[in-house]
């Protein structure tokens, strides 16, 4: 049976990243081998075990593959097909949702390696010490950390870290969306990679899947933001990532702030005559607009509350606008002019 990496940080299986720091702080401080001097050996296996525990749950690409796999294919990196797929590191009465009988997902992650952190770059991380509880203190990219998340320039200041710490500019990333999205809503993932440089100096990267939920009626250029979710440099907070909505052109409908304009042509005889124009709208309903009087080329149909979403106001919607154009003809026959005249009351 695989390693239960829940149990090892004594968290449940929905814990959120603010409880695994939590737990593995409070864990590490007891089990960190300078705390245990006349027992070193047990303390140092147990302080990395729960080093690696730490690094797959924290980490959403590893957890998610020991979530649906177990610890056994996360080291070996060799998924096995998802109707045999089970969780090496939990009872029965503890696993995990697996992949619901999706087949992609061992495809998803078919270059992963694991690399496990080092469980002092860790501790290091956590607590700015390096390891060694001897000092309280570890040297790291220039600043001298200790315990209390304070750390001392080369000309002795003292300083809060992360409250004197600058964030880094807002990465933006194009947001490419159908009108038919924006029209129904929706929710896109999106697989974001971020670089994060660790109180050690090492820098690493990290591989995410972001939620985006898409609401009715949001317009080109609107921003999501995620805070934090940027790269992060030596001495800087994360920077937030900001997604920027832009709107594919669609083939038949062009929007206009609130409204929808879509042109169409009726023949000459329409026309005259008026019909029924059928339209599909981008919900998929089948609308129908009757045309009964005379069209005249260059004419607007107004259809009211059948265009976008207003995001602010849920319950109401632009306008669906008809340009309509009348196609005449490329040529009639003597016989057809003689009858055209003597219907519209022309002289033969």
């Amino acid at each position: 049976m695989g390693i239960d990496y829940y149990n090892i940080l004594k968290v449940n299986r929905n814990a959120t990243d603010d409880d695994l720091r939590k737990a593995y702080r409070r864990l590490a401080m007891i089990w960190h081998p300078d705390k245990n001097p006349n027992d070193k050996i047990q303390a140092e296996a147990k302080f990395k075990q729960l080093s690696e525990a730490y690094d797959v749950l924290s980490d959403p690409q590893k957890r998610q593959i020991y979530d649906a796999y177990g610890e056994e294919a996360l080291k070996s990196g060799q998924f096995p097909p998802h109707s045999s797929a089970s969780h090496g590191g939990a009872s029965a009465s503890h696993q995990r949702p697996r992949n619901n009988g999706n087949p992609n997902v061992s495809s998803k992650f078919s270059s992963f390696r694991f690399n496990p952190r080092d469980a002092e770059d860790i501790y290091a991380e956590m607590f700015g010490d390096g390891g060694s509880s001897s000092n309280g203190r570890a040297k790291s990219t220039g600043r001298w950390y200790n315990r209390d998340g304070y750390f001392r320039t080369s000309n002795g200041a003292g300083e809060r870290n992360r409250e004197h710490q600058k964030k880094g500019p807002p990465v933006e990333k194009n947001l490419s969306c159908s009108l038919e999205d924006l029209y129904k809503g929706a929710k896109k993932k999106m697989k974001i990679s971020r670089t994060i440089t660790e109180a050690s100096g090492r820098v690493r990267t990290v591989e995410e899947i972001l939620t985006i939920d898409l609401k009715p009626g949001w317009k080109k250029g609107t921003k999501i933001t995620f805070p934090e979710k940027g790269n992060q440099g030596p001495g800087f907070i994360p920077s937030d990532l900001v997604f920027v909505v832009d709107e594919k052109p669609h083939p038949v409908y062009k929007r206009d702030g609130n409204d929808l304009i879509v042109n169409h042509e009726v023949t000459l005889l329409e026309s005259l005559t008026g019909k029924n124009l059928e339209l599909t709208t981008l919900d998929g309903r089948i609308l129908l607009i009757p045309l009964n009087d005379i069209v005249k080329p260059g004419e607007e149909v107004v259809v009211q509350n059948q265009g976008m979403p207003i995001s602010k106001e849920p319950n109401k919607r632009g306008n669906l606008i008809v340009k309509l154009d009348v196609k005449y003809p490329a040529r009639l026959t003597d016989e057809q002019k003689v009858d055209l005249r003597r219907v519209l009351g022309g002289s033969s």
